[in-house]
């Protein structure tokens, strides 16, 4: 299904975006006339085992903390169904496949819409960031634990792709380039940069994007890294960087884009 940004609501009142990660579960209210935050963030950890009624729980603490009872928008680390369903959990318990999770999260407040996290941070970027009034293709691609992807054709989103899992030389991409493998086999950066390269080359292969969008916390290093990666797109950093599956959320919600 594809899904157009637009701008639709009250962009003037603020929104509650969570973003769902392996590692811990954030909240912020957004401010969706800049993309930036109207209010700190709060983090809690993932549960462990990472399972849907022990998050649910933290869910519903994040919520309380900011005293909210309005639609709330949420990212999840795996493939969302219509907004709701749980198609795939890797980084979760497999107890969340099946789920859905818009249900399961809106009986705290008001109604929850579920998105990709992925593709939450790509529809922060084109709103407001490196992909903000680009007329053309754009690849983005969250690294960090694992690799996020995203795709956008004129501002318009092809939900749920997971490029992050084809496979090089038949090893998954994510063992091959993701910041986890950068600090797990104690890689030099310009080494690692070649083998983000030739992720990048075969994904330039298989959709022929104009413009390569890099998020996730390895983006502030892109001055170091990126002279050693050469692509035929123009290759450029995420601006909105952590922020921007928080600020994507609220987009989410507040548009029903994806």
């Amino acid at each position: 299904m594809l899904a157009s940004l637009g701008v639709n609501g009250d962009h003037h009142q603020p929104v509650l975006g969570v973003d769902i990660g392996g590692s811990g579960m954030k909240a912020a209210l957004v401010d969706l006339e800049t993309g930036t935050f109207a209010s700190d963030r709060c983090r809690i950890d993932t549960p462990r085992p990472a399972r849907p009624e022990p998050m649910r729980e933290v869910f519903a603490q994040l919520v309380d903390h900011f005293e909210w009872t309005k639609p709330i928008g949420c990212t999840f680390p795996g493939v969302i169904h219509r907004l709701a369903i749980v198609e795939t959990a890797a980084n979760l318990d497999d107890s969340w496949i099946g789920v859905n999770a818009a249900e399961l999260f809106s009986g705290i407040a008001g109604p929850v819409t579920m998105v990709n996290d992925a593709d939450a941070a790509g529809l922060a970027e084109v709103a407001y960031g490196a992909g903000r009034g680009f007329d053309g293709v754009i690849f983005l691609l969250t690294i960090g634990t694992g690799f996020g992807t995203a795709i956008f054709n004129r501002g318009v989103l092809l939900p749920n792709t997971e490029l992050g899992h084809i496979e090089i030389d038949g090893v998954d991409a994510e063992e091959l380039a993701t910041s986890r493998v950068l600090e797990e086999q104690g890689l030099e950066l310009d080494v690692w940069a070649k083998r983000l390269e030739r992720y990048l080359h075969r994904i330039e292969d298989l959709i022929r994007p104009d413009r390569i969008v890099l998020g996730g916390g390895i983006s502030k290093r892109f001055a170091d890294f990126a002279p050693h990666v050469s692509t035929r797109a123009e290759l450029v950093p995420a601006h909105l960087r952590n922020q921007a599956g928080i600020v994507g959320a609220g987009l989410a919600v507040a548009n029903r884009v994806c």
